[in-house]
């Protein structure tokens, strides 16, 4: 039961982690969805509303790239539809270059005087937000619990499973696979768990709804533009929000 007990702390230690990694992942995603309606709010300022109309739809093309990075996707083909072909370029990081683009927009907007140096100082505040978005976002993707962490942990539930039931052989009698057989389902369970939860931006039913999030950001956008027939919001499927 010591041994138990100790197995149990060092699982939650890891449970911790991974649930850590996937509750920082919603907060960024949720983050990028608050910027977001703040850019949009302050970009009513801009009287070219051709150019306004360039940088929300690159600000939607921005999601979609991101998202599609988070998962292994194509950046530029995700965010195609939205970006004009002059902001769409073969560059490696297409999320990153898309806030470049809209970056470079506000800063001509400032210089020929169509933004105050005031208007234009808070749009640029929300873009060095929705890059910290962006960084948390990878940092979260590319730095996995570490192996040797999770290998010890894996075999160690193994080894205990196994000899679980001759330690309570004597004790219980009949009852010792029984109560393996629940011990076991509880920490190979909690294992599973930290494994679905490790990696949040997949297309697993327990990851993030990433794609419901970017279909908020879409119909924000869209409606700022005065659109009518906005795209309706994703709704679960088998109780799963994707």
């Amino acid at each position: 039961l010591f041994y138990e007990f100790r197995l149990s702390i060092f699982m939650n230690f890891r449970n911790n982690a991974c649930y850590d990694r996937w509750w920082e992942g919603r907060k960024a995603w949720g983050m990028m969805i608050i910027e977001i309606r703040s850019f949009i709010r302050e970009s009513a300022a801009i009287s070219d509303q051709s150019l306004r109309e360039d940088i929300l739809r690159s600000l939607c093309g921005f999601a979609h790239a991101l998202n599609a990075k988070l998962r292994n996707e194509h950046e530029a083909q995700a965010a195609s539809s939205w970006l004009s072909s002059d902001t769409l370029t073969s560059s490696h990081n297409v999320s990153d270059h898309i806030l470049q683009h809209i970056g470079a927009t506000c800063s001509r907007l400032a210089t020929d005087k169509m933004i105050s140096d005031v208007r234009y100082l808070v749009l640029v505040e929300r873009l060095n937000a929705l890059t910290q978005v962006q960084g948390i976002c990878e940092r979260i993707k590319t730095t996995p619990i570490p192996f040797p962490y999770s290998l010890l942990l894996h075999r160690t539930i193994y080894l205990f499973c196994i000899l679980l039931p001759f330690a309570m052989a004597e004790p219980l009698g009949w009852m010792a696979p029984v109560f393996t057989a629940i011990v076991s389902y509880t920490f190979l369970g909690l294992d599973t768990i930290s494994n679905e939860l490790e990696d949040p931006f997949g297309r697993e039913e327990n990851d993030l709804p990433t794609d419901a999030m970017v279909r908020v950001i879409e119909r924000d956008i869209l409606g700022a533009l005065d659109c009518k027939n906005l795209p309706p919001l994703r709704q679960p499927i088998n109780c799963i929000l994707s």
